[in-house]
């Protein structure tokens, strides 16, 4: 796997903090990010259930830099 850091929340500690990364290998993003409380997981699964292998995780708004330029480094790399 080559997973290429993007950013952490800047506004963290810099340790357990959100976190965004690109893995061109697997062509896709990777997210560490809060894990959603029960409130959020019942309003997310009135769209439809969460498969076992997946999760639903929190990021700050302050991220969305972070987000765009992951998703900008997917796009050059042809992710698709």
């Amino acid at each position: 796997m080559a997973l290429r850091f993007i950013a952490k929340d800047p506004n963290t500690n810099g340790t357990q903090c959100p976190t965004a990364w690109v893995d061109d290998e697997a062509e896709e993003i990777v997210i560490q990010g809060w894990k959603a409380g029960q409130v959020l997981l019942n309003q997310c699964c009135e769209t439809g259930p969460i498969p076992e292998t997946e999760a639903v995780v929190r990021v700050p708004i302050r991220m969305v830099p972070a987000l765009r330029e992951a998703c900008d480094v997917a796009d050059r790399l042809g992710v698709r």
